[in-house]
């Protein structure tokens, strides 16, 4: 709901100010925001700062980072401690923050060009390591904010700036990629997914290890333009006719084709050690007795100790 502020007006009566529930959590001297009409990334953004506020973690232990791109630019929008990156280190930086100090709820919020593209060798170490971190990668399969250029998430056949006649290779599948890699909770939606986008990010937020959250987004000014797919709505009424969901599938299955199905919801969700988990146990053998760097014990990603 709206919070009504009163404010006395110059040489006047008190005024009624309606602001918006999630003000406190933006920086409001930034806005408005530097997004395309109908792009998906403010949806986004808004279901972050939604499952923020029904995370079991308090807010002052939330931290954010962000690399290169639209989607990094969430990072300096959002009224928590964050941080901006150079592009594709978000999360090598993500994991200097947490090792530094385990008590922090680190997010990585980025775009599929700084993750998987230049910042892939990092994801998928920081996936083979089960880093205590929630990743939310918004994928709209292309380098938006630098012209358009395809990228390794560009469906087979869909045109882009470097890529005029379609471009002519095999994308990665993401979630098969973290989940082979040893996330331990993937999911992935689409920006129409609004309810379902919160209530997983609230899981992932939840969950010890490395949880990865996928979600495809419109990219009308570049994507839609190039491949004629109509306004950022049209994209919506795509994801809504063309969207699937199937919580469990094998993520192998997974992958999206230009126009075509996409598999939607959790696919991935277990418990295992994290990398600080791993890394007290081998320092407690070395030194001969318990070595405790984060603080309380291994939970399941459904709340059982």
């Amino acid at each position: 709901m709206s919070e009504l502020l009163t404010t006395p007006a110059p040489g006047g009566p008190v005024v009624e100010e309606e602001r918006h529930p999630h003000e406190p959590f933006l920086r409001m001297d930034r806005i408005p925001h530097i997004w395309c009409s109908t792009c998906g990334l403010g949806t986004v953004l808004n279901c972050y700062i939604t499952a923020i506020q029904r995370s079991s973690v308090p807010r002052a232990d939330h931290t954010i980072v962000s690399g290169i791109g639209c989607t990094g630019r969430a990072a300096g929008y959002v009224k928590i401690d964050s941080f901006h990156t150079t592009h594709g280190r978000a999360l090598p930086f993500a994991t200097g923050l947490k090792l530094a100090n385990p008590r922090l709820k680190v997010t990585v919020f980025s775009g599929d060009g700084d993750l998987v593209a230049i910042g892939g060798n990092h994801l998928i170490h920081a996936a083979r390591r089960n880093m205590d971190m929630t990743v939310i990668c918004v994928n709209n399969f292309n380098y938006a904010m630098t012209g358009g250029q395809f990228g390794p998430t560009t469906p087979e056949g869909a045109k882009l700036t470097t890529a005029p006649y379609g471009s002519y290779e095999h994308p990665f599948n993401i979630p098969f990629l973290v989940d082979s890699c040893g996330a331990t909770y993937v999911a992935r939606w689409t920006s129409l997914h609004v309810r379902e986008m919160i209530e997983t990010l609230v899981e992932a937020l939840n969950h010890r290890g490395f949880s990865f959250v996928e979600v495809i987004s419109p990219c009308p000014t570049v994507y839609a333009r190039r491949n004629r797919l109509g306004t950022g709505l049209d994209l919506l009424k795509y994801y809504h006719d063309s969207a699937e969901v199937r919580h469990g599938a094998d993520t192998r299955d997974v992958d999206i084709s230009f126009k075509g199905r996409i598999i939607v919801g959790r696919f991935v969700q277990r418990c295992k050690p994290t990398y600080l988990d791993t890394m007290d146990a081998a320092l407690g053998r070395s030194v001969g007795k318990e070595f405790v760097c984060y603080e309380g014990p291994m939970q399941a990603s459904d709340g059982r100790s």
